[in-house]
């Protein structure tokens, strides 16, 4: 696909997936207009770097539907020099967005072969100053710094109060709640040092966050 159908295929995206699925937020609307989602897409599947779809990208992983990606960046409502805390970098798409919206972000992933790409992706656009850390995010301490903005791009079984604990309050944290086929994602807020608001969003379904064990099933 040609430089110039790239950004048509942007435009596209847009005003079909994203201000389709009710993201109207402009800071939100406008990062995902600008950054060249292509450059974080593998090359044998760049001609799909706007399509509506998941994206497979090393060792199993995906790149979630930009549809997905514009409701979650609407929902944490990232403000310029928040501390943002992503779990899961991925391609690290969603990692120069949070960047773009002003949010110092510092980002966690599992695999070191997909930290390092997504390093050279976001220095290839100029996102220098994001930390891309190899590291498992089960291995946190909830007591360790507070964070403004908190991202889990993989689903997990039931809520992980050690993520909740990471935010500040004020706080904002999105993730993926439940197993296939019954998956929801979530906002839960900290409004007070023992309080959290939770707010559910919409459904969708997302593969598990790379180390969650499902819930037991039982039988009666």
């Amino acid at each position: 696909m040609l430089e110039t159908n790239f950004e048509q295929a942007r435009i596209q995206m847009v005003g079909q997936q994203i201000r389709g699925w009710d993201v109207l937020d402009p800071e939100v609307v406008r990062v995902m207009g600008e950054l060249p989602r292509e450059k974080f897409v593998p090359p044998r599947y760049r001609n799909l770097a706007y399509a509506d779809s998941e994206i497979p990208i090393e060792h199993g992983q995906i790149m979630l539907r930009p549809s997905v990606h514009g409701r979650m960046l609407q929902a944490v409502q990232v403000a310029r020099g928040e501390r943002v805390l992503e779990i899961g970098t991925g391609s690290g798409y969603l990692t120069a967005c949070l960047a773009a919206l002003g949010g110092d972000v510092r980002s966690l992933e599992y695999h070191e072969a997909l930290a390092k790409t997504a390093r050279a992706a976001l220095a290839g656009e100029g996102f220098d100053a994001v930390e891309v850390i190899r590291e498992d995010a089960h291995t946190l301490d909830a007591r360790g710094a507070e964070y403004d903005v908190i991202v889990v791009t993989g689903s997990l079984p039931d809520t992980d109060p050690g993520f909740m604990h990471r935010l500040a309050v004020g706080g904002r944290l999105i993730w993926f709640l439940g197993q296939a086929p019954a998956m929801r994602a979530e906002l839960v807020t900290r409004v007070e040092d023992e309080e959290w608001r939770r707010e559910g969003l919409f459904e969708t379904v997302v593969p598990a966050l790379i180390g969650t064990a499902p819930l037991e099933q039982f039988e009666l």
